[in-house]
């Protein structure tokens, strides 16, 4: 079980569980932990974020079209976007849109 879940008091854990249980995961490479490295490396995120640099290098070692996250300070974060674009390119790497639930759904803040 993911250490987010773990920390999730019931009866939301079971929930959550319950709803991730049937999807196919993303294998974590030895190649997609070397990029998550680089971000760290790079201060794209701190190592205290390990766990957000690994979601961006798995969404774009995968070239998944969207990161779909509430991070807005490590991910979802319209100043960090530009860097990284530079590190992603860098590495010939796809750049995910990272947006938030909120954004995916075309709610804004009650415009």
């Amino acid at each position: 079980m993911f250490k987010e879940l773990r920390a999730t008091p019931e009866p939301k854990r079971s929930l959550c569980t319950d709803f991730i249980e049937p999807l196919d995961f993303l294998e974590i490479t030895g190649e997609i932990v070397l990029i998550a490295e680089v971000y760290v490396k790079n201060k794209l995120m701190p190592l205290n974020a390990a766990g957000d640099a690994l979601h961006l290098a798995i969404a774009s070692y995968y070239q998944c079209h969207f990161l779909l996250t509430w991070n807005c300070k490590h991910l979802a974060n319209a100043n960090k976007a530009g860097h990284i674009r530079r590190i992603n390119s860098m590495l010939g790497l796809y750049v995910p849109m990272l947006i938030t639930p909120l954004e995916l759904l075309g709610v804004q803040d009650g415009y």
